[in-house]
């Protein structure tokens, strides 16, 4: 299955499936959002967005990464964190694509890794990424501090 770098000109196909994936984990936004939060990221160049099709053509799932510096490292890696196939597309193999397309990029770029984290509840990519070598974290937790919106 095919995997490309997403550009501006993707946004048509890539703004319903960042909503489903945004749905997938119960926070839904309007359309409009999706558009202008993925159209920053492709018009900054922050992030690196992967766009998977189907032999036809059709965007069929994403993945998302941002560069940050693992300190422990001293080397840059990249965040994985966005990954979404959509449902009809599930099992068969573009999941795993975008997961190769993703390690490809940081290979590319000299990173010293990928770190990325899922739902506790999200067996099927759990299976996904340790099949690929991910090896799950025994040793850190992870914490989040919300901050009110500005």
């Amino acid at each position: 299955m095919p995997v490309r770098q997403a550009t501006v000109n993707d946004l048509d196909a890539l703004v319903p499936l960042f909503g489903a994936y945004l749905q997938f984990y119960q926070v839904p936004r309007s359309p409009a959002e999706v558009r202008e939060f993925l159209e920053a990221r492709l018009r900054q160049g922050d992030s690196q967005l992967l766009l998977g099709e189907d032999e036809q053509g059709q965007a069929q799932g994403f993945v998302q990464l941002y560069p940050y510096f693992a300190s422990l490292a001293l080397q840059p890696a990249w965040l994985l964190s966005d990954l979404y196939v959509s449902p009809e597309q599930r099992r068969l193999g573009l999941g795993a694509a975008l997961m190769n397309a993703a390690r490809a990029h940081a290979e590319r770029t000299g990173a010293c890794g990928l770190q990325l984290e899922t739902a506790r509840d999200n067996l099927a990519g759990q299976a996904l990424y340790e099949r690929l070598g991910y090896v799950r974290d025994q040793q850190f937790y992870t914490y989040w501090l919300g901050l009110p919106e500005r």
